[in-house]
């Protein structure tokens, strides 16, 4: 692990998180995802069941996280959205960041962000309660997480194999996210159906 801009937030080694609270188990892949009701970014009601009969994307955020950084800096995460956008995607875009702490936005702040980084997720979903994050297990920024047409987890895990911050590594990494998106358009078997998250500890409010 480099030790670049560590100072910012907390790695999460090997995917191991204290939160506050009992601990939840993880959503099993093969098994239905979650289903959550959410407020995205424009104040648009959005619930996981309306989009059954696509593919969902989420990806948990936090725009001060060095790992998030590398993602978009490099422009990498945008091309992946809209390259999962071209197969049909709904990208969902979390941010879990509680009040007061690190990665935490107004709504309007999350718009800015959305711009300024030219990303392109199909919706922001503001969750600084933490309810889709505790659903979801979410530890990481970058967390991603892969859902079928039927509505059945195919994938969760990291965006890719290689837990830096360098963004050179993007490019050496193997591609789990892209080849989970990419195997469940497709209606392939995902081939590695649950990897290891890294990042910054999701910044969950008391």
């Amino acid at each position: 692990m480099r030790n670049q801009l560590l100072s910012l937030c907390t790695v999460v080694a090997f995917g191991v998180a204290l939160q506050s609270g009992a601990a939840l188990a993880a959503p099993a892949v093969g098994q239905p995802a979650p289903d959550f009701t959410a407020v995205d970014s424009n104040g648009k009601t959005i619930h996981l069941s309306d989009f059954k009969g696509k593919e969902v994307v989420l990806e948990w955020t936090n725009d001060q996280c060095p790992y998030v950084r590398k993602w978009y800096g490099t422009g990498a995460m945008q091309k992946l959205q809209k390259d999962a956008a071209g197969e049909g995607a709904v990208w969902l875009t979390v941010i879990s960041s509680g009040p007061g702490k690190e990665g935490y936005v107004t709504p309007e702040q999350a718009n800015d962000d959305t711009k300024m980084r030219e990303a392109a997720p199909s919706y922001v979903l503001m969750d600084s309660a933490g309810t889709i994050g505790h659903l979801y297990n979410a530890m990481t920024t970058p967390d991603m997480y892969v859902v079928d047409k039927d509505g059945i987890l195919r994938y969760s895990g990291g965006a890719d194999s290689l837990g830096t911050t360098d963004p050179a590594d993007i490019q050496k990494a193997e591609p789990y996210a892209r080849e989970a998106i990419d195997a469940v358009a497709k209606g392939q078997k995902v081939s590695n159906p649950v990897t290891r998250p890294y990042g910054c500890n999701v910044k969950y409010g008391s």
